[in-house]
C-alpha cells in the first residue's frame, strides 16, 4: 500500500498531530522551519522533533524540505559552505531513520498564485493563478524592468486594465500574495529588497542554472546512497518562466535530464500532480509513467488549465489531470518494487493543497493547507487505491 501521509508545519500549525491522526494519514511531512537556512540540522533537533510525532502515534515519513540556500543556486557567496551543510543535514537525517527529503531549485519563489482565496460555486475556497494579475503585479507594481516583453501583447493590455482597477488595498492584497511564495515571507519585504533578490539572477539563464543543479547533485547524491536517503525533487511551480527567473524542473525532459545526471534510486522526484499540471503542456499520466521508478515522494491534486497560462487548484476527480493514471502508476511501480526485493517499495503520498471549507474557512490556514480540504482528498486518494488494487488482481 503506498504510504499515506500528511504536511505538518510543525508545533505552531493549526492542525494538531491528534488532528491529522484522525484523517487516516499515517506519515508526517515535515520540516525544521526555525533552522535558517543552510545551517546544519543537528541530530538533537531532528530527534527533538521525531520524538514529537511519534508520541503521537504517527511517523517522520519525508521531510518538506531541506532548503536549498539562494547561494548554491547562483554558485555565489558561501555556497561550497552551504553544500558541505546540506551533505551533513542529509547524513544526519539518515542516521535518524528519516529517509526521503523533498527540495526544489526554484529561484527566490518556492511558488506563485495570484488569489489565495478564490470563491467556488460550493463556497469552499481554493487558490488560483491569472497571467493578466501576476504581469499586473510584474509591470505596474513590481515595476521590474523589460517585465513587459515577458508577455503577449494581450496579456499586457489586460494587466494594464486590471491594474487600473485595483485601489491601495488591492494593490497591498496582490503584493503580499505573491511574496506568500517567497521563503521567509512571514517577514517583512519591500518590492525595492524584493527586486534586488530577483537582480542576483540577471546573469543566471535556464542553462546555467541546470549547470549549478548538476554540480549541486553530484555533491549530495553519493552522500543520499551513502545514508540510505532518496532525494525527491519537486517541480517548478506553475512549471514556466516568472519574473525573469530561471526555470530547470517544469517538463519531461528536464526530470529525465535531473535524474540521468546522477544514475542512482537516491536521485529521485516528487510527482507534484498541481505544480506540472499547471503546464497544458504536461501530460502527468505520461510522466507518472515514464519516471516511475524514480518517483520518491508524490504530491495528488488536480487543477483546471488554459493554454493562457492560467490555473485553478480544483478537487480530486475534477480538473485536467487524470488522477486514476497516475495513481494506477504509482501502484504498478510499488508492485515492481516488490517484485525486485526492495524494502523501500512503499511510496509516500499526501494529499496536497485542499480547498478551505467548513470550519476552517476564516481559519488561520496555510495557503492550501487546511483540514477538511485534504482530510476529503486523502478519503479520495484511499479509495481510488483501493479500486485500482482490486482491478489490478482480476
Amino acid at each position: 500500500m503506498i504510504e499515506q501521509t500528511w504536511r505538518w508545519y510543525g508545533p505552531n500549525d493549526r492542525i494538531t498531530l491528534s488532528d491529522i491522526k484522525q484523517t487516516g494519514a499515517t506519515g508526517i511531512v515535515t520540516a525544521l522551519h526555525h533552522v535558517p537556512n543552510g545551517e546544519v540540522w543537528t541530530i538533537e533537533e531532528i530527534q527533538k522533533r521525531k520524538v514529537e510525532i511519534e508520541a503521537a502515534g504517527l511517523v517522520w515519513s519525508v521531510v518538506e524540505s531541506v532548503p536549498v540556500h539562494e547561494d548554491i543556486k547562483k554558485q555565489s557567496g558561501n555556497w561550497e559552505v552551504y553544500v558541505a551543510n546540506y551533505q551533513q543535514s542529509i547524513r544526519n537525517l539518515g542516521e535518524c531513520g528519516i529517509e526521503t527529503i523533498c527540495y526544489n531549485f526554484m529561484p527566490v519563489l518556492d511558488w506563485s498564485r495570484t488569489n489565495l482565496e478564490s470563491s467556488f460555486d460550493d463556497g469552499s475556497l481554493a487558490l488560483i493563478y491569472e497571467q493578466k494579475v501576476f504581469a499586473a503585479f510584474d509591470i505596474h507594481i513590481l515595476k521590474r524592468p523589460g517585465a513587459a516583453i515577458d508577455y503577449t501583447d494581450k496579456i499586457v493590455q489586460e494587466a494594464e486594465a486590471y491594474f487600473n482597477s485595483l485601489d491601495e488595498a488591492g494593490i497591498e492584497s496582490l503584493t503580499n500574495t505573491v511574496i506568500k511564495g517567497l521563503p521567509g515571507a512571514e517577514e517583512s519585504y519591500t518590492l525595492e529588497q524584493f527586486q534586488a533578490v530577483l537582480d542576483g539572477y540577471k546573469d543566471i539563464d535556464d542553462a546555467r542554472l541546470r549547470q549549478h543543479l548538476q554540480v549541486f547533485l553530484e555533491a549530495i547524491i553519493p552522500i543520499a546512497e551513502e545514508s540510505g536517503v532518496r532525494m525527491a525533487i519537486h517541480p517548478d511551480d506553475p512549471p514556466w518562466g516568472l519574473l525573469g527567473l530561471p526555470r530547470v524542473v517544469s517538463t519531461l525532459d528536464d526530470a529525465k535530464t535531473i535524474i540521468s545526471t546522477v544514475d542512482s534510486i537516491s536521485n529521485g522526484i516528487t510527482l507534484c500532480t498541481g505544480s506540472w499540471g499547471a503546464g497544458y503542456f504536461n501530460d502527468l499520466s505520461e510522466m507518472a509513467k515514464e519516471l516511475a521508478p524514480r518517483i520518491n515522494f508524490a504530491h495528488l491534486r488536480n487543477v483546471n488549465r488554459d493554454t493562457d497560462y492560467n490555473f485553478n487548484e480544483d478537487y480530486l476527480f475534477n480538473g485536467d489531470v487524470d488522477i486514476y493514471a497516475v495513481l494506477k502508476a504509482i501502484v504498478e511501480e510499488e508492485e515492481r518494487r516488490k517484485q525486485q526485493g526492495r524494502n523501500d517499495f512503499s511510496i509516500p503520498v499526501r494529499p496536497d493543497h485542499g480547498n478551505q471549507m467548513l470550519g476552517d474557512v476564516g481559519q488561520d490556514n496555510n495557503p492550501g493547507y487546511s483540514l477538511y480540504g485534504r482530510m476529503k482528498g486523502l478519503a479520495e486518494i484511499r479509495g481510488l487505491e483501493l479500486g485500482i488494487r482490486r482491478s489490478l488482481l482480476k
